[in-house]
């Protein structure tokens, strides 16, 4: 998923940041549900500049002109989850339960949903800011919240890894976070969960760091904070679409620790800063080991190989790992023996961004469209189609 400390607001997205500590309001004025229907807005552009090719394996789940989404999760059963950030929108149902005709439901309820003064001493029990939204394999639904809206510091109390039961929409779990773990200027990213040995398993993307936590004892580590694989690669420009990602200030795009992916035998997490080009992995054995130092685990690190500018990352029981390529709007595939297979080009999927992988061999994936936001483009949004959550099996 994207890293936050990415980029400074611009004037407009400033004033809505502004607005995060006014309440939620529904853009269709409903309070309990919400339709997102593609609209002409200064954003949106033509259907026909972004025109699925003719034998595109994607389909479309769901669509939304704004606010900007990035997670998707998908539970057992076929329940959709999005998750819409607080950063340059005040989103209603920054966690949302997709259904029919593009609508959202608040999810767990309209007061997690809500994020104003009447409410702000209370940062655990409400999303600040949440960025990463992830079904386990047991059908539970969990939601990792960096409390940092408007993308700059966190909430104090804020930060949070949120377990929730989509049955019955009841929060099970709330783990917070200390400024040990999540400091201000952090941003945690993405999350996986491991059921086999209880631990919970994140990415940093603000400063750059990976995150555990022993659900027996919740009790959490912040590792890696000084290891080069949790770091964005120094001079890098990286680009999408051929677009340099260059901030209104005239630096190139800084993005940390971001993609994680969890082996199906629960042995290897792998990870890798959005600004680069190499896969990392590490075994959770030694993620969970707390008498190594940070040199010895550093020396557990391992470069898997190269890859192209990837956001998000999921693995399947074969240990293909797929890549978001933002760079090439593409859907790839790292085979074991390090082949890059492209599954599907298609200029809808502009800067594709979190998977969700579920039993049945169902990909799930969501555009995002960071690249053509202001702040990468001289203070001036460009067109770019809806934000959409697309599916597709994978092949053989």
């Amino acid at each position: 998923m994207f890293a936050s400390r990415i980029f400074t607001l611009s004037t407009g997205a400033a004033l809505a940041a502004a607005s995060f500590l006014s309440a939620c309001s529904s853009p269709s004025g409903k309070a309990d549900t919400a339709t997102q229907t593609p609209a002409s807005d200064s954003t949106a552009t033509s259907a026909a500049t972004y025109e699925a090719p003719a034998n595109s394996p994607l389909q479309v789940v769901a669509e939304f002109n704004d606010p900007q989404m990035v997670g998707v999760a998908v539970a057992p059963g076929g329940q959709v989850f999005a998750c819409f950030p607080r950063w340059d929108w005040n989103p209603s149902y920054p966690i949302a339960k997709v259904g029919p005709n593009n609508t959202l439901t608040p999810y767990p309820n309209a007061s997690w949903c809500t994020w104003n003064d009447s409410v702000k001493s209370e940062p655990l029990k409400h999303w600040i800011c949440p960025q990463s939204v992830f079904a386990d394999k047991s059908g539970m639904v969990w939601i990792l919240d960096p409390a940092a809206p408007g993308l700059k510091f966190t909430v104090a109390g804020g930060p949070k890894l949120v377990k929730t039961d989509p049955k019955t929409g009841q929060v099970l779990l709330t783990i917070p976070f200390s400024e040990m773990v999540a400091p201000r200027k952090s941003y945690l990213n993405d999350v996986r969960i491991d059921l086999q040995n209880n631990y919970a398993y994140m990415t940093e993307s603000g400063l750059g760091a990976l995150v555990v936590t022993d659900l027996k004892t919740l009790k959490s580590r912040r590792l890696l904070a000084n290891h080069p694989s949790t770091k964005a690669v120094k001079g890098l420009v990286i680009k999408a679409e051929g677009h340099p990602m260059i901030d209104l200030e005239g630096k190139p795009a800084k993005f940390n620790a971001d993609g994680i992916a969890l082996s199906t035998d629960n042995a290897y997490l792998y990870y890798c800063p959005l600004t680069g080009h190499t896969l990392y992995r590490i075994k959770t054995a030694a993620l969970r080991d707390a008498s190594l130092s940070e040199a010895q685990l550093g020396q557990q690190v391992e470069t898997v190989g190269e890859i192209p500018g990837t956001d998000g990352l999921e693995i399947d029981a074969a240990n293909n790992v797929y890549l978001t390529s933002f760079e090439q709007s593409a859907l790839l595939r790292r085979t074991p023996a390090g082949k890059i297979e492209t599954l599907v080009k298609d200029p809808r999927l502009q800067w594709p961004d979190t998977y969700s992988l579920t039993a049945d061999g169902t990909l799930y994936v969501t555009n995002s469209a960071i690249h053509k936001t202001p702040n990468w483009n001289k203070g001036v949004g460009q067109p770019r189609p809806p934000f959409r959550i697309f599916k597709m099996a994978l092949p053989k």
